[in-house]
């Protein structure tokens, strides 16, 4: 009796795998790493439409050098099973066949290193210039089991967090009395829309299909999921001259009228919860002119009227005729740009942040809003190391976490603009310092799948996987309530009781003053 095997090589060592375990090889794919993950987990990809995670052969056998899966003749094994797994090794080798009776099973254990775990060993002439090498079979279930504990699927995963949380819990006792915006800066002023009515906000495209005799605002066309997106300039739509393009601007995705509309910004700003007593309707003087301050619906003074933003209105940024055509239009199309996510499922928004190369999102819900990184953060003496202190936001105390150390990420270089996200689960609310937040992705439900299960308990809060097959774009989805721990939960617990210990004694004595 013959047996086939795939041998292969790891960390210096030759070793083989059964041939019926082996679906292909490929070569080693883009990846999304796992913040946390286990050292024999390099990270996620995108295989055929799925979600495959990709295992270090190297880590599994214990090894912290990974340094040569980078190099020229690294693979991707791609096993077959019930949960498909792809398994990086150094090199493949060759298939060869071998005579059962040539296994050696006996003293495969005797011989193994530290992490092996093997079925057996056969001598090898395939590699002419190391005739009788020895090949070790890998028991590579054994080990894939020993490296990884498997998710406990019976508990229930919310794939979005909802918007409400307790009554009376932080951040939550006035939100009914604020308006969440999406600022942007257009020509050194800032300017804002009411976020429901902003779709997306996307890199803008390097090159656009220009629309020939059209006026100066309308910058082209650029393709957009499976249709064609115009493009108008936010400059010329509010009477600025034409600016010079940088690279850095964003695209603002908006329904205009019942047609999707590209709004071209200079470059993002923040998402922010406006309060209402800080809004102002624009001067009537101002609302009766024709010009680009007729655009304004209001003014938000946000930090003690230091910071003034315009907020906008869709409908005011075209004149009558345009509006009455794109009303014409998105009737004679009704359902499209919007049908096919509809049919695929339900809708969602996710923030996106960057650390490094890696992207993550946060259900929009989630999210209060996005924000620079205050220049004075008060640190506070025995905190863990993922606390970086707590800043005064608006007159609320908010604990910031630096999300780089809470993924053990070395340091970013100074200087470099952070922006701080502040979540909002259940129970808490505290702000995230990120690198960068890129964008604010809409995506249908069918393109989130679930975090695959070769992972352990310091990976829970990757609750899915956003999987953007035809830009071959991974994104990992976070849990709001799983970025922090019980431990650190619990602490936050704390330091919140004294915030409102402090507050209510604060109160008292300004009533026993009076």
């Amino acid at each position: 009796m013959v047996e086939r095997f795939l041998t292969l090589r790891a960390n210096g060592q030759l070793y083989a795998l059964e041939a019926e375990r082996v679906s292909e090889v490929i070569r080693l794919p883009a990846l999304a790493r796992v913040p946390q993950a286990p050292a024999g987990l390099l990270g996620l990809t995108n295989f055929r439409g799925s979600v495959l995670p990709v295992a270090s052969l190297r880590g599994l056998l214990g090894s912290t050098n990974s340094g040569t899966e980078a190099a020229a003749t690294a693979r991707a094994i791609v096993l077959d099973g019930a949960a498909p797994v792809a398994l990086a090794v150094d090199a493949v080798e060759a298939l060869l066949t071998v005579e059962s009776d040539d296994i050696e099973t006996r003293q495969a254990e005797l011989a193994s290193r530290p992490g092996e775990r093997l079925k057996g060993a056969f001598a090898t002439s395939a590699v002419a210039s190391e005739k009788g090498a020895v090949a070790k079979i890998l028991d590579i279930t054994a080990l894939i089991g020993a490296a990884f504990t498997q998710q406990d699927r019976a508990r229930p995963r919310r794939l979005i967090a909802g918007a409400g949380g307790e009554p009376g819990t932080a951040g939550e006792q006035r939100e009914e009395d604020r308006q969440r915006l999406v600022s942007f800066e257009v020509a050194g002023q800032e300017f804002a829309f009411a976020l429901d009515v902003v779709r997306e906000v996307l890199d803008a495209p390097e090159t656009l299909a220009a629309v020939p005799a059209s006026e100066d605002l309308v910058l082209g066309v650029m393709p957009f999921r499976e249709t064609l997106l115009p493009l108008l300039s936010l400059r010329g739509l509010l009477g600025f001259g034409p600016g010079v393009r940088n690279g850095g601007e964003k695209v603002v995705v908006a329904r205009v009228g019942g047609a999707l509309v590209g709004l071209l910004a200079d470059r993002m700003g923040t998402i922010f919860l406006a309060d209402a007593n800080l809004i102002e309707k624009i001067p009537p003087v101002l609302a009766a002119r024709v010009g680009g301050e007729s655009k304004i619906t209001a003014i938000y003074r946000g930090d003690g009227g230091r910071r003034l933003v315009s907020m906008l209105s869709v409908e005011q940024l075209f004149r009558e005729d345009v509006m009455q055509r794109l009303n014409a239009g998105a009737g004679s199309r009704s359902g499209e740009g919007d049908a096919g996510h509809g049919q695929a499922g339900e809708e969602r928004q996710f923030v996106v942040f960057r650390l490094g190369e890696d992207e993550f999102a946060l259900p929009i819900e989630a999210v209060n809003e996005v924000a620079p990184v205050p220049d004075l953060i008060t640190r506070l003496p025995k905190a863990p190391k993922f606390l970086e202190g707590v800043v005064n936001l608006r007159g609320d105390v908010l604990p910031v976490v630096d999300q780089r150390r809470r993924f053990d990420m070395p340091a970013l270089e100074a200087g470099q603009a952070r922006r701080l996200v502040v979540v909002r689960t259940e129970r808490h609310r505290a702000g995230l310092i990120v690198d960068s937040v890129s964008e604010v992705l809409r995506c249908s439900s069918a393109d989130i799948e679930p975090a695959p299960d070769l992972a352990n308990e310091a990976v829970r809060l990757v609750q899915g996987v956003i999987n953007l097959e035809k830009v071959g774009r991974i994104v990992l989805l976070l849990d709001p309530a799983e970025l922090l721990t019980r431990a650190e939960r619990g602490l936050l617990d704390a330091f919140q009781a004294r915030g409102s210990q402090a507050k209510t004694a604060s109160a008292k004595s300004g009533r026993a003053a009076q």
